[in-house]
């Protein structure tokens, strides 16, 4: 069991050892014991930025892993949605952005949910109209991101703002910005109804590929050294605390299916993610679309915790977040624990917003 994880059921889990003053010869009750939870209920999106998701789900590796917890799924649009299913207990972990999991981690002080290892890193863009051709062809221009609070949305409304732009939450602005469904998008942008969109892959290549966009923006060009964060794995505390052997075996399969995408040839990678695509979404993606977001997207196990200072200023700035301390949001024991990754070099690190 990782060390970090048993300190979460310290804080989380034991209930009282002495009897009440009142009552000093009743037993006092006794500290719930940790256990595999007999069903895990994970969230994931149908997107290729979550294909360590897709894999682990189709190929089996996570269920494996699990052994005798049952693994259940539930596919989502975007990541508030999904963190709004965490932290009503309707799922127990999920796939999601960084930006909802750094806003649900600062509304409840610390208390919702932990990052417990990343996914993928890379793979988002800002598409435009062929006619647009730099930041200052952008207003009274409409965009649409996957759903307000989300990472692209933070990232767009984050560098509009540096632009000179003023945008609001509720699509006003000199920019409008309206959250929309990912294949909404798609439909609007072909029916000429949207200038842009900032999104995550496959659907900037669907709106470059197959509607004819062009891209403004690579985020990749917005960080140091092209690496920033696009999903992670997090998992509710309480949960977390109740069943740290689950915890484990999920990131066991996680880390599988990681090393599954690093490792498999280009044509047998895409078929395998297209088969998962067309059975959730009803009809597989172009083969260009396909290669073209996975050279977009690096997948990893390291969530780069260095980038969430700047991630937590983003949302601040798109007045999705309020500023707070995030220290404490990473808890990557479980994920260093997994045999072989705490070798020299391996070892994934909080960059000291957490333990590892």
């Amino acid at each position: 069991m990782a060390a970090g994880l048993v300190l979460l059921i310290g804080a989380g889990a034991a209930v009282a050892s002495t009897a009440s003053r009142g009552n000093e010869g009743a037993a006092a009750p006794a500290a719930v014991a940790a256990s595999p939870a007999a069903e895990l209920k994970l969230g994931y999106f149908g997107n290729i930025t979550h294909a360590p998701a897709l894999v682990g789900v189709s190929q089996g590796l996570i269920a494996k892993s699990l052994g005798g917890t049952t693994l259940s799924t539930q596919v989502f649009n975007a990541g508030p949605a999904a963190i709004e299913a965490l932290n009503a207990g309707a799922i127990d972990a999920t796939y999601v952005g960084p930006n909802p999991a750094i806003n649900s981690y600062v509304k409840s002080k610390g208390e919702s949910i932990s990052i417990i290892a990343g996914a993928a890193s890379g793979g988002a863009q800002l598409v435009v109209k062929p006619g647009i051709n730099a930041a200052a062809d952008l207003a009274g221009k409409k965009f649409a991101t996957p759903q307000l609070g989300g990472t692209q949305d933070v990232a767009l409304r984050a560098w509009l703002g540096q632009q000179g732009y003023r945008t609001k939450t509720d699509g006003s602005g000199d920019v409008a910005i309206n959250p929309t469904d990912n294949a909404q998008t798609l439909k609007l942008f072909q029916d000429g109804k949207l200038d842009g969109a900032w999104l995550p892959e496959p659907w900037a290549s669907r709106l470059v590929l197959q509607a004819g966009a062009k891209v403004l923006v690579d985020e990749k060009d917005l960080w140091e050294k092209g690496e920033f964060s696009t999903t992670v794995l997090i998992v509710n505390k309480k949960f977390a605390a109740e069943h740290p052997d689950t915890v484990e075996a999920l990131l066991t399969g996680h880390a599988a299916a990681v090393d599954w995408l690093n490792a498999a040839p280009a044509a047998e990678k895409a078929t395998v993610l297209n088969a998962v695509l067309k059975e959730s979404a009803g009809a597989a993606l172009p083969a260009d679309v396909i290669d073209r977001s996975l050279r977009n997207i690096v997948f990893t196990v390291d969530p780069l915790a260095g980038t969430y200072q700047k991630l937590l200023q983003d949302g601040v700035d798109a007045g999705t977040t309020k500023q707070a301390d995030i220290n404490g949001i990473f808890d990557l024991t479980a994920l260093n624990s997994i045999p072989g990754r705490d070798a020299p070099g391996k070892k994934t690190s909080a960059q000291g917003l957490g333990k590892d």
